[in-house]
């Protein structure tokens, strides 16, 4: 898919599928986007054999079941208005063996995606490395895209966002700094530009459960954490969607929902291989994650497709 224009927002800040950001700001209705997180090929077979930290050598099962996801999301109707990836989409680190292979075959199960539901892609962890360089970020944006940018659809505000630079920026420390001035550019243009709803997309959640936990590998930092919640809050972020648990989790605090999606690829709780239906109405954003099994056979749930009409 990269390379290709097919893909979706290459650039910070581009228009919505040829519509101009003016034409997106306005609310046109209720709609419904999904959220997926961690294909990651390798994984699977890494974690059976006690080997996370080797690039995975195989990654066949993470394959196939991209590609049911994208044939089971293709076949929605209506049409999702995009599909984002929350990040680890390959569990090859930059420079390890196995990462091109892993890179060229999840764009070749990607490239069956109807050509009508644009994708998103964010960076992980495992996309730009635990501590990313400037060469890691630079192979990311070649591959998918920019690592952080912002867009306009039916009135919403989308942010996408490198949380990597809030876990570790020490080997980047100018990238960092050139996010944070993108980032709060973009939550003063949210409090002073009208629109229905701001969402976050990010690959490390804020949080599991509560905003007080302890930190811990699969959340961020309590100090940034505080900080990044109050900043949102103030902008009138509505929701951050991430992944990297590879469960489902999250939580309410204070209007602000945390949403914590499990993965398409390997599990480490007790989820079913899955995605989130996420539906926005005037005045909420309702999401349901459902079974890649239950999405094939019987599509999205009749409820969530009523909140539609």
């Amino acid at each position: 898919m990269a390379g290709d224009e097919s893909v979706f927002l290459r650039a910070k800040d581009r228009s919505y599928k040829g519509l101009t950001e003016d034409e997106q700001k306005e609310w046109s209705g209720p709609f419904y986007f999904i959220q997926a997180a961690d294909p990651q090929l390798g994984l699977m077979k890494a974690w059976r054999i006690g080997d996370c930290d080797s690039g995975g050598d195989e990654w066949t099962e993470e394959v196939q079941l991209t590609k049911q996801a994208v044939q089971a999301i293709n076949k929605l109707q209506p049409r999702p208005r995009f599909l984002v990836l929350c990040g680890d989409l390959v569990h090859a680190m930059p420079g390890c063996p196995f990462r091109e292979e892993q890179v060229k075959d999840l764009k070749e199960a990607l490239r069956g995606s109807d050509p009508d539901i644009p994708l998103v892609f964010v960076s992980g962890n495992h996309d730009l490395g635990n501590t990313p360089t400037p060469e890691s970020v630079e192979q990311f944006c070649r591959d998918w895209g920019d690592d952080y940018f912002s867009f306009w659809v039916g009135g919403v505000l989308c942010l996408v966002l490198n949380s990597q630079f809030f876990f570790d920026s020490s080997g980047c420390p100018e990238l960092m700094e050139a996010h944070e001035v993108w980032l709060e550019s973009q939550l003063q243009r949210a409090i002073h530009t009208p629109s229905r709803h701001v969402l976050v997309f990010q690959h490390i959640p804020l949080f599991l459960h509560k905003p007080d936990e302890e930190d811990d590998y699969f959340n961020l930092q309590k100090g940034i954490r505080e900080r990044l919640i109050q900043r949102f809050k103030q902008a009138g972020v509505k929701a951050v969607f991430s992944g990297h648990y590879h469960r489902n989790a999250g939580g309410c605090y204070d209007g602000l929902d945390m949403v914590v999606s499990s993965a398409v690829g390997c599990q480490l709780g007790d989820d079913s291989h899955g995605v989130r239906v996420v539906v926005v109405t005037e005045d909420d954003i309702i999401h349901r994650y459902h079974s890649l099994d239950q999405l094939t056979e019987r599509g999205m749930d009749e409820d969530l497709k009523k909140l539609l009409v």
